[in-house]
């Protein structure tokens, strides 16, 4: 089996160069690889070229540090099956829902080939939310609660279909796709690259830092541009997301525990955090700051000076919070064992980031295949559980945001505010060329994939957000748990609907 072998800081791929193999011999390649745990998928898709349809898949091997890139090719009105990867490895089966629902590819033995997204310009434009096949179990004993897609308070849509026998979740299923915005089509639509820019920080507001990096990373992979400072710059805004959602979330898991004195303490650190990157660029989720090639933003030592205080002080307060929360019997009593995924389910879908690192699994790309500060200054040591309860989801968010105030702290001690370039957005790109953006978010792995065409314009891009994967997750987690216990799973994932909507 063939591959383009390179890394996550190498540049841009020729399309010519990246091997184009039979269908079968991926299917054999891949049955064997992605049962070792070692592997999994960034991204597989299909794309119209010609008359053809090309598919094309990124494999990490996580041992070796390594991007793995090789494709195959169908007649586009083809129609044969072709044999499912996800009947044997579940982490497939994103891709190849959302292949069959663009391209009506069918995939033989395809266990679960529902409708992913509902896009647009999906091909069967019969399949509706309103016929959305959910899964059905029979018996007296049992029930059915619908919930969403309108959800109350602020939450985002999605229709969550529980099967309990009384109080006990037998099974979840979840539907979303209720606001897809074609946001992969919308880059390929335009050449303007700070609209492109916009739209990248804009697919998960939440995420704003880490689709900005995954997009410039996948452009200027496409431009040979590299500069260190831009790079220490940009990493220090992604800790500081990460800190402020991590913040975020632990409070928000106290507000559903009735633990009054942790919600606001959160509440009170996440406004420092997210009041810091302000004060950096101008606006609390970090839009503006991260711009192709350059910066409007860039740091000046008043700046360090502030981000160094108010991050020494927020980690202080954070860490008296963890304590109190590890020292306190009933949200022990309330987390702990509830909301299992074990390390081999996790692995099993392709969980990512801080989800899959509290059941044991090691996927984090700030190791695996580093990047920016990742690569040269930061030794990234990842956090990692065993149990993967709510607990553990809970204790891997607040051992990172003390991780990522000490990243932040370093890598600020001996950085000298230098000239950083303005943003440029009128250099053309490199013409047929793969180029790959991936990231550690603070939900998990983000990978952005842009293909050129003969001018250099961006013909194809596809976007990966961890919440693709992790949804399964949360399905996982609630079986056997009382239902009363949804909303603390639900909190301890905090996935992003927009995120995998797309």
């Amino acid at each position: 089996m063939k591959y383009y072998i390179t890394d996550n800081q190498n540049t841009a791929i020729s399309l010519s160069e990246i091997p184009e193999v039979e269908y079968a011999a991926l299917y054999e390649d891949l049955k064997e690889r992605l049962a070792d745990s070692s592997y999994h998928v960034a991204h597989y898709f299909a794309c119209p070229e010609e008359n053809r349809l090309k598919f094309y898949l990124i494999l990490l091997n996580d041992a070796e540090h390594k991007v793995m890139v090789s494709s195959f090719a169908m007649e586009y009105y083809d129609d044969i099956a072709l044999p499912s990867l996800s009947a044997l490895h579940p982490q497939m089966h994103p891709f190849e829902r959302e292949i069959t629902e663009l391209y009506n590819v069918e995939f033989d033995s395809m266990p679960w080939n529902k409708p992913l997204r509902f896009p647009y310009n999906r091909r069967n434009q019969n399949s509706t939310m309103d016929n959305y096949p959910f899964y059905t179990i029979e018996g007296d004993s049992l029930h059915e609660v619908n919930v969403g897609p309108i959800h109350a308070g602020i939450i985002e849509p999605g229709a969550f279909r529980f099967i309990c026998n009384g109080e006990n979740v037998l099974h979840l299923e979840i539907a979303l796709g209720y606001q897809h915005r074609g946001v992969e089509n919308e880059f390929t639509s335009t050449t303007n690259r700070l609209r492109q820019t916009l739209l990248a920080e804009s697919i998960a507001g939440d995420s704003a830092v880490s689709h900005a990096v995954a997009f410039t990373m996948a452009t200027e992979k496409l431009m040979g541009i590299h500069n260190e400072n831009l790079n220490i710059e940009r990493t220090i805004a992604l800790e500081l997301e990460r800190m402020a959602m991590h913040i975020a979330d632990t409070g928000a898991l106290c507000t559903d525990v009735a633990y009054q004195l942790g919600q606001v303490a959160c509440e009170a650190l996440r406004t420092v955090t997210i009041n810091t990157t302000q004060a950096w660029c101008g606006n609390r989720f970090g839009k503006g700051l991260i711009r192709p090639c350059g910066t409007n933003k860039p740091l000046t030592a008043e700046k360090i000076d502030m981000i160094r205080k108010n991050i020494a002080e927020v980690r202080r307060r954070y860490n008296e919070v963890k304590e109190d929360i590890e020292s306190s019997p009933t949200i022990l009593a309330r987390f702990e064992q509830c909301g299992l995924v074990p390390k081999a389910e996790m692995l099993r879908i392709g969980g990512v980031g801080m989800a899959s690192r509290a059941s044991g699994a090691k996927r984090d790309i700030r190791s695996s295949h580093p990047y920016a500060a990742y690569a040269q200054h930061i030794d990234h040591q990842m956090v990692t559980m065993r149990d993967g309860d709510v607990m553990s989801r809970l204790m891997v968010r607040c051992q990172e945001v003390l991780q990522s105030a000490d990243y932040i702290e370093q890598l600020l001690a001996n950085y000298t505010p230098s000239s950083l370039p303005r943003p440029d957005y009128t250099t053309t790109l490199q013409s047929e060329k793969l180029s790959i953006g991936l990231i550690e978010g603070w939900r998990g792995e983000i990978c952005h994939v842009a293909i050129t065409d003969k001018e250099g314009a961006i013909v194809t891009y596809k976007v990966k957000d961890p919440s693709l994967h992790n949804w399964l997750g949360l399905a996982i987690a609630v079986r056997s748990e009382g239902i009363s216990d949804f909303p603390i799973n639900n909190k301890s994932f905090n996935l992003s609907y927009c995120g995998h909507d797309l």
